[in-house]
């Protein structure tokens, strides 16, 4: 019998769908509470996607509608986070992100460039009856994207929280930090590589379907 189309792993994509603009939100959020749940709804969100998956390969719950939903997911919450981040970087130098400093715009455009890019070719298979599922590799970005994403969501207000209790001069607060925005560095740079990496990876394994149609 087929997998159903409403079964567990997709609605759990579509409840990921739905939290993405309280992630948006709460992370603009100037109160450090708020920035806090916005982390840990993130936090939730990142991990029904690696629950979803395992359900959908353990049972077979494997459909066409979730191949979409799961990527768009994806999307979405990456949308309610890279933008807030690049606005919460650039209010002042207090907010600029380790290493990277204010989010530059060129890795928006290569983000964001990537993700667009991807959804239009989708969409374009799926009107030759073709669905693109998530590769390896875009997985493996996803994966880093959502470190990245994590480490970024507690560090600014964390920061906030270390500004207003007096910690930043403190010996436990300096480990913390170097540490911390190691992650958040390392993380983004990783990412960048691996989104545009991914980018050729799809245009690869799909090669023929672009051929047959030029």
């Amino acid at each position: 019998m087929a997998p159903s189309r409403l079964n567990l792993p997709n609605v759990i994509s579509v409840a990921r769908i739905a939290a993405t603009p309280a992630v948006f939100f709460l992370a603009l959020s100037p109160e450090p509470r708020r920035g806090y749940w916005a982390f840990v709804l993130f936090l939730l969100a990142a991990l029904s996607d690696l629950w979803d998956g395992y359900l959908a390969r353990k049972y077979g719950w494997i459909t066409d509608l979730g191949k979409l939903l799961d990527p768009l997911a994806d999307k979405l919450l990456l949308v309610s986070t890279f933008i807030p981040f690049y606005m919460i970087s650039h209010r002042g130098p207090e907010w600029e992100l380790p290493y990277w400093g204010a989010l530059p715009m060129w890795v928006m455009v290569v983000v964001f460039g990537r993700e667009l890019f991807i959804t239009l070719f989708r969409s374009w298979a799926s009107r030759r009856d073709v669905v693109i599922a998530a590769g390896q590799s875009g997985k493996y970005k996803a994966f880093i994207q959502n470190l990245f994403s994590g480490g970024a969501l507690l560090w600014f207000p964390l920061v906030a929280t270390a500004r207003s209790s007096g910690w930043t001069g403190t010996g436990t607060w300096t480990v913390w930090s170097a540490l911390h925005g190691a992650w958040i560095g390392i993380t983004l740079t990783v990412a960048v590589f691996l989104t545009v990496y991914s980018l050729g990876d799809y245009l690869w394994n799909y090669r023929s379907l672009i051929r047959d149609r030029f």
